[in-house]
């Protein structure tokens, strides 16, 4: 069997993995910032690393993978200067912020689960770690690499890359970045543009505010992973993932606070996993095209032509390698449904089937075929977790079962240890590995329809004005979750809230 290679966002290259503890392994992944609903490019990587997960445990490694939640701060360096996502969406939804963060966080659970998602072993919270975000910005003032200006705290860039590879992860050079920086609100505290803050002065107005020995403010976003990450995987660790919108200025930022705070480069690999894209375009507000995970689910998108299972979307992330571009389309997604259909079709028939001995039958090559394409599943993983081509040797796989099932072929025709050894990782590979599960789109019509039936008697209450009716089938999908939308025209959309 190959070693385990993994690429490293920081070498760029292919390195073969050994953990610092032998049979352990540490992984951070940077968690949801609770100040909406996730959407479909939070998806990738959550089910990329959890996939990660699943097959270092295969492997035999114990692990620890923690994953946090940012329900606090999260301003921006570069874009509009110190905006709170946390405060502001609170007072959009008047809601206090930690009552929205609860909110979201539990969605985001519940649409974890819908994927089939492991829970990480701790899940940790920035407001929980305020303490060590402050003990860790003290010991980086102490080091002389960090400053305080009118109640804020701020990293000093220039002294760090003046004696270590600040830049090196992002591939960004600091004479480039000090020229494109942008001249925001608040930059003429800094001793340099370039410099991050590690802590933020709170404004009267402010809502979520912590004492501080600089003052009330609020931590710099940065500062919370590279706390929690330290606290619960030590000064250094294994594994660090996330998407690749993260490589700058969030991870480069990690490394220098904790090599600092720490005296050790904080992490051996690297993992980002790259971006989703819809219909060729990047997802974004700016272009219209964000959807939310609840409106692939229920269908309820004008981009969408109809609700996806939770397992159809997992697996069309999987069939992409995770360091290339996926795009999202309605056609790429049917056909990921039918070829998955297709797949769990014939993992089905498989455990139907009873093996009988006929020694005439076997067949040398077919069962020479069936032990290669499983070995080489192992390889492929080892291979920087390559899924897709673990998925392309699966489908291989599918006409042998479907002729076996339909009596062209003799079960027989594999020997008993090989048939036994085809079932036994059919199941480990799909469920335990791939983390897929038997999937219906059954009940998701049944709901649709459901649902359009409630519209259309709510639509000619409306019509005759009975509003208590109309009223009733509202406030009672509420009380269930759902929210019934009146658009122009008379229309009406739902969502699962």
């Amino acid at each position: 069997m190959s070693d385990l290679k993994i690429y490293n966002s920081y070498s760029r290259q292919k390195e073969i993995f050994k953990p610092i503890t032998a049979g352990h392994v540490g992984m951070y992944v940077c968690g949801p910032t609770v100040s909406g609903e996730s959407h479909l490019g939070h998806s990738r990587p959550y089910i990329t690393f959890d996939v990660v997960n699943r097959f270092l445990t295969h492997l035999g490694y114990k692990v620890r993978y923690v994953r946090n939640i940012t329900d606090a701060g999260h301003f921006e360096e570069e874009g509009r200067e110190a905006e709170d996502k946390i405060s502001k969406k609170a007072v959009l939804e008047k809601l206090e912020p930690m009552e929205m963060v609860q909110k979201y966080t539990n969605l985001f659970h519940w649409a974890m689960a819908q994927f089939n998602t492991l829970s990480p072993s701790i899940e940790p919270t920035a407001t929980g770690h305020i303490v060590e975000q402050i003990e860790m910005i003290k010991k980086i003032i102490a080091a002389g690499y960090a400053y305080e200006k009118n109640g804020s705290v701020y990293f000093d860039v220039k002294k760090y890359a003046a004696e270590y590879d600040y830049g090196k992860l992002s591939g960004r050079v600091l004479d480039d970045l000090l020229e494109t920086t942008r001249l925001l609100e608040g930059q003429d505290e800094k001793n340099d543009k370039a410099d991050f803050a590690l802590w933020k002065k709170a404004s009267p107005e402010h809502i979520m505010r912590w004492q501080s020995p600089w003052g009330i403010g609020f931590p710099g976003w940065h500062i919370e992973c590279s706390a929690m990450a330290t606290k619960y995987l030590g000064a250094e660790f294994d594994i660090h993932g996330g998407g690749m919108d993260l490589l700058f200025p969030h991870h480069e930022s990690e490394i220098a606070q904790s090599r600092i705070c720490n005296h050790v480069a904080p992490v051996r690999y690297w993992m980002h996993n790259n971006m989703i894209t819809i219909n060729g375009k990047k997802m974004g507000k700016s272009y219209n095209n964000v959807i939310k995970l609840t409106e692939m689910f229920s269908g309820q998108h004008p981009l969408l032509e109809k609700a996806y299972h939770p397992m159809t979307i997992r697996f069309f992330i999987l069939q992409t390698h995770y360091r290339s571009t996926l795009d999202f389309g309605n056609e790429a997604l049917l056909a990921a449904e039918k070829g998955l259909k297709r797949l769990w079709e014939a993992y089905s028939k498989l455990s139907n089937i009873v093996y009988e001995e006929n020694k005439n039958a076997f067949d040398k090559t077919l069962d020479d075929k069936i032990q290669k394409l499983i070995n080489e599943l192992t390889d492929f993983m080892n291979d920087d977790f390559n899924t897709a081509k673990v998925l392309a040797n699966l489908f291989d796989i599918v006409p042998i079962i479907n002729s076996m099932y339909d009596q062209t072929i003799p079960v027989a025709a594999l020997s008993k240890k090989t048939f036994d050894f085809l079932q036994k990782n059919m199941k480990e590979w799909m469920e335990n590995i791939l983390g897929l599960t038997s999937f219906s789109d059954e009940d998701n019509d049944k709901l649709q329809g459901v649902m359009q039936l409630l519209i259309d008697i709510r639509k000619e209450a409306k019509s005759k004005k009975d509003f208590v009716t109309s009223d009733k089938i509202r406030n009672k999908l509420q009380e269930l979750g759902i929210t019934l939308k009146d658009e122009k025209g008379g229309d009406m959309s739902w969502q699962i809230e």
